[in-house]
This record gives structure tokens, C-alpha cells and sequence, in this order.
């Protein structure tokens, strides 16, 4: 006899999002990595998107996620041990991230002297990335800042000799040890302080020489950083004051004898989101590094890493951004209220194609600029990496956490609660839009292109020009532009303003090229012309929504 009390069977509810392919089931993400030169890599992206939208691939960010790492500070014994403990499901995304070459791939052609890059190289790891921070977004972090240093140490080929090959390997190792016993190596950052944050030149730390100096030698470092991320990395790219100024630095956990270098993890943040992530705050007591190019030339030395993590940031966001809209599409196709799917109602029709729109305007021109960083000796291509950097970060960056508050609404009640994804994904967004520099310093830096860098924007605005073609929203836009680089006055106030019309008309005009009629229609429309609006489902009465919605709902 059944009990009274039985819960009730279960009904109206969503089937689980997972065992989907991230890669053949994203129409958007499909077409730009053909469209940009990574198509050579389809059957490896399918094979890998499969492995990431698994079940288990998602009950192994779940659990990362809710077993965030520990510092053990000391044995028992007292002895100083700074080490970091993770749960297995985190190093399980490390191995299969490291294992497809995340960390390295676009970089592998330096391990040969001569090589040239692979045609697309970037374009395809950033797909990978797009589909990784998708099954687990903390484990990225150490993943990107790997990738971005590989161009640093390549200015310093002596210490690029005793650690390149361990990052080129493919094969991840979690112990902790000396380089030379390792199959594999990760690289860190340590940047900021707590006195200046973005501001670097505001940095304590100091380095003196261990000897005579100069590049490749080895100094003595003493300071903290505030936040340097991923701590158990078996080296770290540091900025600190030597006698000749801001310098850059590579900082091992290990000395070359085997001992331990003298870092002291303070604490672990306890971080809104990326719990899974370990970011923790260091001091040096002396330890030891070794510089990077010349004294003084910290900010240059470095900059290769920084916007290598900037764009990483953009395919971060923009990966997430589609897990969120398709958690809430496939919820809304399940879901009937008020005697039909969700799906069908004309005002969800609205919120979702509107949410689509932003998606796929954000992965359209993350992978544009993907695309640039594959052309480097393009001068139209540099041109772009150099201005469209900055703009696509903090566009594309911005849009995340809003697209995430909206697509969790989608569910209802079983957004909010922690069983799901959306709430992970809501506390994930914020970090990208902050980290590698927030709204302001991307305003900044495209500030500083315009006024030491103006062929630069000559170039883009050229191609900006040719591509809008005779839409008149495009090219009404594009005019508002031109009027805006003719006040420098009020250039730096209007630097966020100016960052999101670059954004905006640089995206309109791929989705205009490639996108069909219904989404760049409905884009230009809307976030080009149209009525003013704060909030999501609203202008597209006149879209195909349909259509669009169909566009974006994951493909079987």
C-alpha cells in the first residue's frame, strides 16, 4: 500500500542538460570556427565536445565546484608545507583540458626552431576553451595563464629551454616536485598588489640581483601579491621593483638544488564564484626568481601574457553565455504552463530570441578576434588584435552576467537553487569582466591606442567601413563613431561608450556577412537603432523569433 506521505511522482519537469555534443549541437560556434580557419580541427572539437557535455563531464564541475581546494599551511608537525589541496574532479578536467592541449596548442610550433604556426591554431583551441569552461569553468584559469606565458619565456630563450618542453608535453602532473622529475608543467601570474591592484607601477615587491644581474639572472625577491591565482602552478610570471624598475620575473615553487622556493600562501580567497579555482594571497620571503628580459621593462615583458588571458576571458564568457541560454531553451521546450510549452508563449519567445541575439553576437566576434591572433603578420590583423582586444573583453564580458540573471528567470524557482547549473554559472560570469582588468582599465587601454597607436584605428575603421556595406543602422553607427574620435575632449568619459559602439557595430556587421536575415536583422535593430531598453525581451515583435530561437536551441 502506498504511503500518503510518498512524494508524488514527478512530472512537467525538464530532463537533465547533459549528454549533448557542445560542439556539433552549437550551430553558432560550428559556423565561426569554419568561418575563421580552425575547420581543419572539426572532427577533434566534436570528439572533445561530446567529452565535455557528458554527464559526467558535468557531475565533475559539480563536484570541483562543491568541494573547493584547502591550504594546508603546515604538517603536523609544524614544517611550513604551502601546498594546496584539490578534489579529484578538479584535477580530472585539468588532465582532459591538458590531455587536448589547452594549455599549449597554439604554441606548439616553438618547440621546433623554423616551425611555423598551425593555420587556425587559435581558432581551434579557443573552441576547445568555449567548450571546457562549459563542463567547469575554475580549472581555466591555470589552464589559460599556461597558454598566455608561453609567448613571455620565448623572450627569454634560456628559461624558455628549461620549461617549455614540460609545458608542451600534454600530460598532466598534479604532484609537487622539482621540474625535472615532473611529465608536466603549469605557469601562474602574480601581478597585483594590495596597495594598487590594476595600478602595477604602484608595486612593492622588490628584486635585487643575486649576482650581477641583467637578463636570465637571478634576484632575490621580497613582497606579497594580493592575488595570485592558481598556487599549486609549478612556476609563476611576477612583477617587482628591481634597481632598474617594474620587472618581470619567472618564480618556481621549486630552487634548482630541490628545495622549496620561500613562497608563503597566506590564505585562499573565498571567491562570489570560481570556487573550484584556487586564488590565494603570497608573500616572499626572499625567494628566488629570474628576470624576464631587461630591468624596467615589466609592463612590456608581460603584456604578450596579459592579452593572450584577455582573450581567453571574451571565449570564456562567451562559452558560458551559451551554456546558460541553452540550459534555458531545452527547459522552455520541456516545460508546459498554461496548457503549452514554454517555448511556444510569444513573451518567452521574445526573452529567448533576445538572449540569442547577444550570444551569438558575443561568439561571432570573440572568434573574429580569435582569428586575428592566427594572422599576427597581417598588419589589418594585428591591427585588430591591438584595438578590438580591449573593446571585445569588455564587451562580450559585460554582456555575461545579465545574459545569465535572465536565462536563470527562465526556470523559474529551479534556477535559483544550487541543485542546477544556473546559479553557478550567475556567480561564474562577474569574474571574467573583472579579471585581466575591469570595465574602466579595457576603456583605457583603448584610449591609449587611440592616442599613441592612431594608425591602428585607421585600419580598423577602414575595415569597419568596407564590411558595413549599405545597411544604413551600420553605417549611421559607424558615422556616430567618427563623430565621437573628433572630441578628444570628452574621449575619456566617453570611453565605456566608445568600447560597446566598436562592440556592437563590429559584431552587427558579422552577423550582417553571416548570420542569417532573422538574427541580424533583429540585432541591428535593436541594439544598433531602435527604442532605448534595460532589460531583455523587449523590440523584437516584428523578429522572427521562431526562427531565432530555433537557431539557438541545441542541436541533437
Amino acid at each position: 500500500m502506498t504511503s500518503p506521505f510518498t512524494t508524488h511522482e514527478v512530472l512537467n519537469q525538464s530532463p537533465p542538460f547533459e549528454n549533448v555534443n557542445l560542439f556539433t549541437s552549437d550551430r553558432v560556434l560550428t559556423e565561426a570556427v569554419n568561418r575563421e580557419g580552425g575547420g581543419a580541427a572539426s572532427k577533434r572539437l566534436t570528439a572533445f565536445g561530446e567529452a565535455c557535455g557528458s554527464a559526467a563531464a558535468f557531475e565533475r564541475g559539480r563536484l570541483a565546484n562543491e568541494n573547493p581546494p584547502r591550504l594546508r599551511s603546515f604538517d603536523s608537525k609544524g614544517r611550513r608545507l604551502d601546498m594546496v589541496e584539490f578534489h579529484p574532479a578538479y584535477h580530472e578536467c585539468m588532465a582532459m583540458s591538458i590531455a587536448e592541449g589547452l594549455h599549449c596548442g597554439a604554441w606548439e610550433h616553438a618547440a621546433a626552431p623554423g616551425a611555423k604556426p598551425t593555420p587556425g591554431a587559435n581558432v581551434a583551441r579557443s573552441a576547445s576553451c568555449y567548450m571546457a569552461i562549459q563542463m567547469e569553468a575554475g580549472h581555466q584559469c591555470p589552464i589559460t595563464m599556461t597558454n598566455a606565458s608561453v609567448p613571455v619565456l620565448l623572450q627569454q630563450p634560456d628559461l624558455a629551454a628549461g620549461w617549455l618542453p614540460k609545458v608542451f608535453t600534454r600530460e598532466y602532473d598534479k604532484s609537487f616536485q622539482p621540474i625535472g622529475g615532473k611529465r608536466g608543467a603549469t605557469i601562474g601570474m602574480g601581478m597585483t598588489e594590495k596597495q594598487g591592484g590594476t595600478d602595477v607601477r604602484a608595486n612593492t615587491t622588490t628584486a635585487m640581483p643575486a649576482g650581477a644581474g641583467g637578463p636570465g639572472a637571478e634576484y632575490i625577491i621580497t613582497g606579497h601579491k594580493w592575488f595570485m591565482s592558481a598556487p599549486m602552478c609549478d612556476t609563476f610570471l611576477v612583477l617587482a621593483q628591481a634597481p632598474g624598475g617594474l620587472s618581470c620575473f619567472l618564480l618556481p615553487r621549486f630552487l634548482p638544488d630541490g628545495s622549496v622556493n620561500a613562497l608563503r600562501f597566506q590564505r585562499l580567497k573565498d571567491k562570489l564564484g570560481n570556487r573550484s579555482n584556487a586564488s590565494s594571497e603570497v608573500e616572499f620571503a626572499a625567494a628566488h626568481a629570474w628576470l624576464v628580459g631587461e630591468e624596467g621593462r615589466g609592463v612590456p615583458a608581460i603584456i604578450e601574457m596579459v592579452t593572450g588571458t584577455r582573450l581567453d576571458c571574451a571565449i570564456g564568457s562567451a562559452g558560458l553565455m551559451r551554456l546558460a541560454l541553452a540550459g534555458a531553451i531545452h527547459h522552455c521546450q520541456h516545460r508546459t504552463a498554461f496548457q503549452k510549452k514554454l517555448v511556444d508563449h510569444p513573451l518567452m519567445q521574445q526573452v529567448l530570441a533576445d538572449l540569442a541575439l547577444d550570444v551569438e553576437a558575443a561568439t561571432a566576434l570573440a572568434f573574429r578576434l580569435c582569428r586575428s591572433f592566427d594572422r599576427s603578420s597581417d598588419p589589418h590583423a594585428a591591427a585588430w588584435r591591438r584595438l578590438m582586444t580591449p573593446v571585445t573583453k569588455y564587451w562580450v564580458c559585460k554582456l555575461g552576467p545579465a545574459v545569465a540573471y535572465e536565462a536563470m528567470e527562465c526556470l523559474g524557482g529551479n534556477g535559483y537553487v544550487e541543485e542546477g547549473l544556473a546559479a553557478r554559472l550567475y556567480r561564474e560570469l562577474p569574474l571574467n569582466a573583472i579579471w585581466e582588468g575591469s570595465g574602466n582599465v579595457m576603456a583605457l587601454d583603448l584610449l591609449r591606442v587611440l592616442q599613441r597607436e592612431p594608425e591602428t584605428l585607421d585600419v580598423v575603421m577602414e575595415d569597419l567601413g568596407a564590411t558595413v556595406g549599405s545597411d544604413p543602422a551600420l553605417k549611421a553607427h559607424l558615422d556616430r563613431i567618427q563623430v565621437m574620435l573628433h572630441e578628444p575632449r570628452l574621449l575619456e568619459q566617453r570611453g565605456r561608450a566608445l568600447a560597446e559602439a566598436l562592440a556592437t557595430v563590429a559584431a552587427g556587421t558579422i552577423l550582417r556577412a553571416h548570420a542569417p536575415a532573422c538574427v541580424a536583422d533583429a540585432f541591428i535593430a535593436t541594439r544598433l537603432s531602435g527604442a532605448a531598453r534595460q532589460t531583455y525581451g523587449q523590440g523584437l515583435d516584428r523578429a522572427d523569433t521562431r526562427a531565432i530561437i530555433e537557431r539557438a536551441a541545441p542541436r541533437q
